[in-house]
C-alpha cells in the first residue's frame, strides 16, 4: 500500500509540475516564435484541452480495462510527447505535444486516484487521497521552477529529463500488483449524473476558478515580461503564489468540513470579484506580483470545497471512483481551456481589462446564486 501511495503521489506531482512549467516559458516562446496573446493562450490551453478530451475515455478505460494499464498508457504518452516538446521549434508541434500530454494527464489522474481509492482501507481513504493531492500542490510549486530552469539551460535538457522521469515511473508502476477493475455503471450513469443539480453546481464551482487561473497563466506572465521581469523572475513569482495557495487550500477544506462546503466558496467569490477589478491596474513588477499572489490565494479557497461538493454529489449519483474523477478532470480542463484560450484571444482583440471584467461579472453572479442557495436551503455543518 505504501508503494502504491508513493507511486500515485509521484505521478500527480510530475503531471502538475509539467502543467505549471509553461507560464515562465511564455515570454521565451513569444520572443522566439513571435507569438501573439492568442497564440500564447492556445499553447497554455492545449494541455487542459487534451485533459478535457481524455477525461471520459480515461475514466472509462480505468473502470473497464484496469487502472494499471491506463496509468502506464498515460505515462507513455507523457514520456513520448515530452521529447517532442523538448526539441520542437514550431508552435503547431508544441501545441500538439501539449494536447497529447493533457490526454495522458487525464489518464494518469483517473487511473492513479481510482487505483489508490480502491486499494485503500475505508478508514484511511480520505487521509491517503488528501496526502496525494498535497503532492499535486507540490508539483504546482515546482512547475514554475522547472519552467524557469528551461529558460536558462534550454527546453531540450529540462523536458528530456521529464521524459526520463516518466519512463522511470512507468517502470515502477509495472512492478506493483494491479487492482482488478471496479464494477462500473458505465457512461449512461455518468450522463444521468451530469443532469443532477448538485453535480452541476459542484462542476461549475470547480470550473470557475479554473477559468480564472487559465486567464492568469496567460496574461500575467506576458504583462510581467512587458514590465521587464525575466523568465526566472516570473517563475519565482508563480512559485510564491503556489506556495500561498498550498497553505490556503487545506484551511479551506477544513472550513468546508466544519461550516459547510459553501462557506469558504462564498469568501473566495467575494475575493475573486475584488481581484478581477485590481489585476489590470498594477504598473510595476512588484505590485503585479502582489496582486497575482492575492488572486491565487483567493482561488485556493475554491479547490478543496469544490472537489468535495463534486465528490459528494457523484457518490450520491452512484458513480464509481474512476468516472467520478473524470467529472473533476472535465471541470478543471474546461475551465483552463476557456480561461487560457478564450481569455487570451479576448485580451488580444481588446485589452486585458476585458477578460478580467468578464471574470468579475461571472464571480459576482455566482456569488448571488450561492448566497440565494444558502438562504433557501442552509447547508448542515459537517463534523
Amino acid at each position: 500500500m505504501r508503494r502504491l501511495f508513493l507511486l500515485v503521489s509521484a505521478v500527480v506531482l510530475v503531471d502538475t509540475m509539467f502543467f505549471a512549467a509553461v507560464a515562465p516559458l511564455l515570454p521565451h516562446y513569444s520572443d522566439e516564435l513571435d507569438l501573439s496573446k492568442t497564440a500564447a493562450g492556445v499553447l497554455t490551453a492545449a494541455y487542459p484541452a487534451g485533459t478535457f478530451a481524455g477525461a471520459l475515455p480515461g475514466g472509462w478505460l480505468a473502470a473497464r480495462w484496469g487502472v494499471k494499464p491506463t496509468l502506464l498508457l498515460g505515462l507513455c504518452l507523457l514520456a513520448t510527447t515530452s521529447l517532442v516538446f523538448a526539441f520542437a521549434n514550431s508552435i503547431v508541434l508544441l501545441d500538439a505535444a501539449r494536447f497529447v500530454q493533457g490526454v495522458g494527464g487525464a489518464f494518469m489522474w483517473a487511473a492513479g486516484m481510482a487505483w489508490l481509492v480502491c486499494a485503500s482501507p475505508p478508514e484511511r481513504r480520505g487521509e491517503l487521497i488528501g496526502s496525494a493531492l498535497g503532492a499535486a500542490i507540490i508539483g504546482v510549486l515546482f512547475g514554475p521552477v522547472l519552467g524557469g530552469a528551461a529558460t536558462v539551460v534550454g527546453p531540450e535538457v529540462v523536458f528530456s529529463g521529464v521524459s526520463v522521469l516518466a519512463i522511470a515511473l512507468a517502470s515502477w508502476a509495472w512492478t506493483i500488483p494491479a487492482a482488478p477493475p471496479e464494477p462500473s455503471p458505465g457512461l449512461r450513469a455518468l450522463r444521468h449524473a451530469l443532469r443532477r443539480r448538485d453535480v452541476l453546481a459542484g462542476f461549475w464551482l470547480f470550473t470557475l476558478p479554473a477559468i480564472f487561473a487559465g486567464v492568469l497563466e496567460v496574461l500575467v506572465p506576458l504583462r510581467l515580461d512587458h514590465l521587464g521581469a525575466s523568465g526566472a523572475t516570473v517563475g519565482a513569482i508563480f512559485l510564491v503564489a503556489a506556495a500561498v495557495e498550498a497553505l490556503v487550500s487545506p484551511f479551506a477544506g477544513r472550513m468546508s468540513d466544519r461550516r459547510g462546503r459553501l462557506a469558504p466558496i462564498r469568501i473566495g467569490l467575494s475575493g475573486a470579484v475584488a481581484m478581477a477589478v485590481l489585476l489590470p491596474l498594477p504598473g510595476s513588477v512588484i505590485l503585479l506580483a502582489a496582486a497575482l499572489v492575492a488572486a491565487i490565494a483567493t482561488l485556493g479557497t475554491f479547490w478543496a470545497p469544490g472537489m468535495a461538493m463534486l465528490s459528494d454529489a457523484s457518490e450520491e449519483a452512484g458513480l464509481d471512483q474512476a468516472l467520478a474523477f473524470s467529472i473533476a478532470n472535465l471541470a478543471w480542463a474546461l475551465g483552463h481551456v476557456l480561461g487560457g484560450g478564450a481569455g487570451g484571444a479576448l485580451a488580444d482583440a481588446t485589452a486585458d481589462v476585458v477578460p478580467y471584467g468578464v471574470l468579475g461579472a461571472a464571480c459576482a453572479v455566482t456569488l448571488v446564486g450561492v448566497l440565494s442557495l444558502a438562504r433557501g436551503a442552509p447547508e448542515p455543518t459537517r463534523s
